[in-house]
């Protein structure tokens, strides 16, 4: 994993499991010790499902650049489809609180996109490498 990535994956994650933990203690007071673990693995869910997202989209950028718009999209659908079929599989699971879950999903999807979109707009990654000056010694202009 490049540096890049590394970073933005770390500022995305670090901000979505402080409000997991904020969301689960919000969860806890209001619905019990079932929505506090429905909140929490509402977040979980959520995150793991972006990050796991992210990894694979570096992945692809770092061995197959040229393929990275094609991926972003393929991964970003899969991602969404996945997590769509989860949640109808979970719908009427009986261990959880049906909407503190929901709330953890939104929560943890939310704050992971603005710690995403956060962490990129702080990182100066340049996208045009400029040619060394060697390598330009003497072409036509």
């Amino acid at each position: 994993m490049q540096s890049n990535d590394a970073r933005i994956l770390r500022g995305a994650a670090v901000p979505t499991a402080v409000a997991g933990v904020v969301a689960t203690a919000a969860g806890a007071l209001l619905a019990g010790t079932e929505g506090a673990l429905s909140v929490a693995l509402g977040v979980l869910i959520a995150g793991g499902f972006f990050a796991l997202g992210l990894i694979a989209l570096g992945y692809v950028n770092h061995r197959w650049p040229e393929l990275f718009f094609g991926a972003a999209m393929v991964i970003y659908t899969t991602q969404m489809g996945v997590l769509f079929v989860v949640l109808i599989l979970l719908r009427d699971a009986s261990f959880l609180h049906g909407r503190a879950f929901a709330i953890g999903v939104m929560v943890g999807t939310a704050v992971w996109l603005a710690g995403q979109v956060r962490a990129h707009l702080r990182l100066k990654i340049p996208y045009v490498v400029p040619e060394s000056s060697t390598a330009s010694s003497g072409g036509p202009m």
